[in-house]
């Protein structure tokens, strides 16, 4: 799985054109599933996800996780992140899961956070999405769960 998290002062997704989801405070997860992912993937991604620790404490040092600071998680799946663009300028998506695999695999990254934080929000699986947000910092950070085996 590969996500892309950024810290956020408020981020919604609508899908097909219907509010999804909405969080304050908190984190953007764009999440893309790959054909080698598992539910192990997914968990120890969401673990890592909730207690990672980019919000500023009172000495201005990332050193808080989304429930120190009391933010909320929005998850929107993308599959558009495993991209192989190595040939050519037209990339292919043939390293993502296809939905019967990855959808379970969502839902799955979307449970394990939400035993991890309270506030949890999410896209819908392959419709139309629109995201806005505003980045705090700006914080971005890309992580995969093929590093979190090693």
């Amino acid at each position: 799985m590969r996500a892309v998290i950024q810290r956020v002062s408020h981020a919604s997704v609508t899908a097909d054109g219907v509010p999804a989801g909405s969080i304050g405070k908190g984190l953007l997860v764009l999440l893309g599933v790959g054909l080698e992912d598992d539910e192990k993937d997914a968990e120890n991604l969401a673990l890592k996800i909730s207690k990672l620790r980019i919000f500023e404490d009172e000495n201005e040092k990332m050193n808080l996780s989304v429930n120190d600071v009391g933010g909320g998680v929005l998850v929107v799946s993308n599959f558009t992140l495993l991209a192989d663009y190595h040939h050519g300028n037209r990339p292919n998506f043939l390293l993502s899961a296809p939905p019967e695999k990855a959808v379970p695999l969502y839902e799955r990254f979307i449970s394990f956070i939400s035993r991890e934080v309270p506030e949890v929000k999410c896209g819908v699986f392959g419709a139309d999405m629109k995201v806005d947000i505003l980045n705090d910092g700006p914080v971005t950070i890309v992580m995969d769960s093929e590093v979190l085996r090693r």
